[in-house]
């Protein structure tokens, strides 16, 4: 629906942006105040301790080994901005927030000085449109099959006939998991949380 933005000339058309409708994903790069917390459901407590799987998997920047990287950030679905979010995404505990997640360690990427990925569940198309658009440094993983989640046993949850990843971020230490960021909330504040406990 198009509006004029001023009384002038009468009958002309003045042309004005559209008004964005509710429920878009328009500002992917924000996060609403009134956001659901996430609680720690002891699903990551298994994590600490395992190893990283020498687990090849294509990514923004080709194949890649899992266990080559120090951080890997987890998280559910990347949206793009004009493109509907999934019903019911704002409401649920953890899903909204990955773009500004991803952005966020984009940016400490150099003061990190460690290898890091982030990784969905989401196809290859997704992840090189979304490592494009964002200009990340990093490998984005494409992991549509959940197939380092069979490996870890990583948290899921269920949305629209989607099951995706739970938010979380590993750090490992030779390919072991030291540390593991679970519940993550708020989304855009992991890559500060990881720089400070690296640098701890």
């Amino acid at each position: 629906m198009w509006r004029r933005l001023d009384g002038a000339h009468q009958g002309a058309e003045a042309p004005a942006l559209p008004v964005p409708e509710r429920g878009l994903s328009s500002d992917v790069y924000t996060l609403p105040g009134n956001l659901p917390v996430p609680e720690d459901d002891g699903a990551a407590d298994h994590l600490v301790g395992l190893e990283l799987p020498h687990l090849a998997l294509e990514s923004s920047q080709g194949v890649v080994n899992a266990r080559d990287f120090d951080v890997i950030y987890v998280y559910p679905r990347s949206g793009r901005p004009g493109v509907p979010m999934l019903p019911g995404w704002d409401e649920t505990p953890g899903a909204r927030g990955c773009t500004p997640q991803s952005c966020a360690f984009r940016d400490a990427y150099p003061k990190l000085a460690v290898p890091v990925a982030g990784l969905s569940a989401q196809t290859l198309d997704d992840q090189v449109e979304f490592a494009e658009r964002n200009e990340m440094p990093f490998p984005v993983i494409a992991d549509p099959e959940r197939r380092l989640g069979a490996a870890l046993r990583l948290p899921t949850f269920e949305i629209a006939g989607l099951t995706l990843y739970k938010r979380l971020t590993l750090i490992a230490e030779k390919g072991q998991i030291v540390k593991v960021f679970y519940p993550v909330f708020p989304p855009d504040a992991n890559a500060g949380d990881v720089l400070a406990w690296l640098r701890r």
